[in-house]
């Protein structure tokens, strides 16, 4: 977690909301309706979130789009269900709005590969060179750099820095390994990646694409460079959602966090959508950073209006100057995000 990810606890105990019991009878989808009329809340869901998190919430998207959705409503509460850096993005987008998280141990695998004393340190070894960081990083991470990027936009970001122009990127090595082979940038990377796009295995998915032979195989780019070497299409959460909408395909095998199966399943009824299977029997293609978050403590969080994100003002100021220099060049180049 962040260095500089505070959380205001007003006497709860350690354990949090972990101590504290909802009635099982209780109405949660109501009761949260409630709330978020009651305290002009607007409820924010990664893609990666259960689905019923997914039904209720006002915004379904990647992270940076939902947190400039939220900045653009009269919202006075933003609860993020996802994982705090997405939470403190919010934060640095909303700085004058209360920004809640319904498990402060939502963590994140690749956020937390790249500790900022570490980088600050890494980066002092390449003084001459830009710093492009993943959005999935800590807020801290962003204050040491100079332009961020999404799986969306990473691309152009990329191609918009001079050629002459020596790079690291952070915190995804998979990414900038993909970025690289894009661009044809020879860019520093740092060592960080994502469990859970670490884990499909090669073996089972072309097991899978002989049983299913008309399927598209489709991936996240944070994915290991094997497996998108057998991609039909590789893309963002929201790409790959809107390429199995507009392709003519009826079945779909899917190499990223299952949660986006119940959007591509809400959006097109009539496919089938295959979690692409990971290296052992368990769920590993299923976040348990994003999957800790479960509609008790959405409720509970709400009620309470805890844990709060709060961040210093001057991680707020210089995190920004990352995310704003990557919007203008985004803009520049016709892209929404």
């Amino acid at each position: 977690m962040s260095d500089t990810l505070a959380v205001a606890t007003r006497g709860l105990s350690k354990k949090g909301f972990l101590d504290l019991e909802v009635d099982p009878e209780l109405d949660l989808v109501a009761e949260i309706n409630r709330l978020k009329k009651e305290k002009n809340a607007v409820i924010l869901a990664h893609y990666y979130q259960e689905s019923e998190i997914q039904d209720i919430a006002d915004y379904i998207g990647d992270s940076l789009g939902l947190s400039q959705k939220a900045a653009s409503t009269d919202a006075d509460i933003i609860v993020f269900a996802g994982v705090h850096f997405m939470a403190e993005t919010a934060k640095m987008l909303s700085p004058q709005k209360k920004v809640l998280l319904p498990d402060l141990k939502a963590g994140c695998s690749l956020a937390d590969s790249c500790p900022p004393a570490l980088f600050r340190e890494f980066k002092k070894k390449y003084p001459d060179h830009v710093v492009v960081s993943y959005i999935n990083c800590t807020a801290e991470l962003k204050t040491l750099t100079d332009i961020c990027c999404t799986s969306t936009n990473a691309v152009q970001i990329i191609e918009s820095i001079p050629k002459d122009q020596p790079i690291i990127f952070a915190p995804d090595k998979n990414l900038g390994a993909y970025l690289k082979k894009k661009t044809g940038r020879d860019m520093i990377l740092w060592n960080g990646a994502c469990m859970v796009h670490e884990i499909f295995s090669y073996e089972r998915i072309v097991k899978l694409r002989n049983r299913y032979p008309n399927a598209k195989f489709i991936a996240h780019p944070e994915c290991e460079d094997h497996i998108l070497a057998m991609a039909d299409y590789i893309g963002s959460t929201t790409g790959l959602l809107k390429y199995t909408i507009n392709d003519p395909a009826t079945e779909f095998i899917v190499a990223t966090e299952a949660g986006i199966l119940h959007q591509m399943e809400k959006a097109s009824p009539y496919k089938t959508f295959i979690a692409a299977p990971p290296e052992n029997n368990c769920a590993c293609n299923e976040c348990p950073h994003m999957r800790l978050n479960t509609m008790e403590k959405l409720y509970l969080c709400m009620e309470h209006e805890l844990p709060e994100v709060i961040l210093p003002e001057w991680v707020i100021e210089h995190g920004r100057k990352s995310i704003d220099r990557m919007l203008e060049i985004s803009a520049a180049a016709g892209l929404v995000g």
